[in-house]
């Protein structure tokens, strides 16, 4: 088997068939299997699948296990050479699956490969990222990306200047769609299930890089993602559930001398961003706005009170208010 598929799944009935019609008619050149891990979905997206796609292998979690450990499940049943992380709400381009193995083939001193990511409207999404620093993230808190054209001393959470065009070698992949060879995901255990939401991608290209092999972009592979369905259901849940892995992350890879300085930052940048929107909500009030900024202090609340040694290391965390995720969602 060349390549084997893995789609995490939780209540996503509404996007996967799309998601799955586009693998099976626009890919004709590789030998392929679809594996569905089902985090516990409640709406018919188990059925669906078993009804309309009855060649896809189904494994029903039965809890919303997270990405990471709903990930590692269908990565344990997969058989493929190389193994393809794809998120429900993505449509596969024709072609592009073929491609994308092609160029794996072509460059077998990679562990890894991206690929060029689109928005629902055509616009290209930021899909491959270099590995966040204190200093990356103090850069973008005060909006200085823009001296990366001056320095690359100053690149922080985007690669300054490039859009995805080109090839090159990248840092990270954003989980939606990440192609990983069988063996070295195998042999580095799949995803680190410490993480439920967020960093749990950037945690394992960081070890496929430490294994010795790079990551390289495809820009000829086009993948659409549609994006947030599960995020936009639970803005303030899954920004705190952010939170809590960048300072696994950070306490993982930098330990106490990189986890705390990472929480300063990211306080600087919560107050930079009230303050912001707060301004623009009164010149051009909205709801929308005012959700954001509800949003922003729960967040900014949460990690006011926040050890996050402490946090890492035994679980201990400040409470997040009802009311605070009522006002934000």
């Amino acid at each position: 088997m060349q390549l084997s598929i893995v789609i995490i799944c939780w209540n996503d009935a509404n996007v996967i068939g799309d998601c799955l019609r586009s693998i099976y008619n626009g890919t004709t050149t590789t030998q392929f299997e679809v594996i569905v891990s089902d985090n516990g979905s409640t709406d018919d997206s188990v059925q669906f699948i078993r009804r309309c796609f009855p060649q896809v292998q189904i494994l029903e979690n039965g809890a919303n296990l997270g990405f990471a450990k709903g990930n590692n499940a269908g990565i344990q049943q997969a058989s493929g050479e190389f193994v393809l992380i794809l998120n429900p709400d993505t449509i596969v381009h024709p072609g592009a699956l073929d491609k994308w193995i092609a160029f794996a083939e072509a460059h077998p001193e990679c562990g890894a490969f991206g690929c060029r990511v689109h928005n629902r409207d055509g616009t290209y999404q930021v899909s491959a990222r270099p590995f966040p620093t204190v200093r990356g993230y103090l850069v973008a808190a005060l909006y200085l990306r823009w001296l990366a054209y001056i320095s690359p001393a100053f690149v922080s959470d985007t690669y300054t200047g490039w859009n995805g065009n080109t090839e090159r070698e990248v840092d990270w992949q954003s989980g939606c769609c990440l192609l990983v060879r069988g063996n070295l995901l195998r042999q580095l255990g799949g995803f680190d299930e410490r993480f439920f939401y967020h960093f749990e991608e950037v945690d394992l290209c960081r070890r496929i890089w430490n294994s010795g092999a790079p990551i390289r972009f495809a820009p000829e592979v086009h993948i659409t993602h549609l994006g947030g369905q599960s995020v936009g259901r639970f803005p303030v849940r899954f920004a705190i559930e952010k939170n809590r892995n960048q300072y696994r992350y950070f306490y993982k890879h930098f330990g106490e001398a990189g986890v705390r300085p990472c929480r300063l930052v990211s306080l600087l940048s919560l107050a930079i961003r009230r303050v912001g929107y707060g301004a623009l909500r009164i010149v051009r009030p909205s709801d929308a706005l005012a959700r954001r900024l509800d949003m922003y202090r729960a967040i900014w609340d949460w990690t006011l009170r926040l050890d996050p040694v402490v946090f890492v290391t035994t679980g201990q965390e400040p409470a997040v208010f009802a009311s605070d995720i009522a006002h934000a969602a």
